[in-house]
């Protein structure tokens, strides 16, 4: 049995930070962790969705993929966030999803655990930073353990250089940002098994 327990908890309107998602989550069990791929709740409504072709075939295609719950939280001893950004913020369905957490950051459910984030947006820099920092300020509330990526690997340079998560330009998960998110993940994974 692992000593990492990772939720990789994601949002996805057209597909790729669940692309991200996945391939972060193939890296964390390559690492030796028992990982849970979770999606946050839809919050737009239904026939929003329908009414953009890519964004319903986002939700068909991941419609199997479990909804993250409190539960989840506390079961995981690590976290890797992933969603786009909005207006220079997480979008709003990550953070509906993180604001259902009261009783668990109360109870300290949530401390002491190693967090990492990643995000993407429609153009480089269109937010991707201030995301990123938002929800790590959120972490820090939690007393989380903020594991970003640093400038730890070449893969972070040639990826983009930001050294807070792994970004992408919306549908263009290159090679680049596969190679960081893999470090990523595989980073996360080592410091939290040094929590464990």
């Amino acid at each position: 049995m692992s000593q990492v327990k990772l939720a990789i908890v994601y949002y996805s309107t057209y597909g790729t930070n669940h692309q991200m998602a996945e391939i972060a989550a193939a890296a964390a069990r390559a690492a030796g962790a028992e990982v849970r791929v979770l999606r946050v709740a839809e919050t737009a409504p239904a026939d929003v969705v329908a009414g953009q072709d890519a964004w319903a075939a986002q939700a068909e295609k991941s419609a199997d993929i479990p909804v993250a719950t409190p539960a989840d939280m506390e079961w995981a001893n690590a976290y890797l966030f992933s969603a786009p950004t909005r207006f220079g913020t997480v979008a709003s369905q990550l953070r509906a999803f993180i604001d259902t957490l009261g009783g668990q950051w109360f109870s300290g459910a949530l401390a002491n655990k190693a967090v990492s984030a990643m995000t993407s947006a429609q153009n480089v820099h269109g937010g991707m930073e201030t995301t990123l920092m938002g929800l790590y300020t959120t972490f820090m509330h939690w007393g989380a353990i903020i594991v970003a990526p640093g400038y730890t690997d070449p893969s972070i340079f040639a990826a983009g250089g930001n050294p807070y998560g792994t970004v992408a330009v919306a549908g263009k998960v290159t090679d680049e940002t596969k190679a960081a998110i893999e470090h990523q993940a595989k980073r996360l994974v080592e410091v939290a098994a040094k929590l464990a």
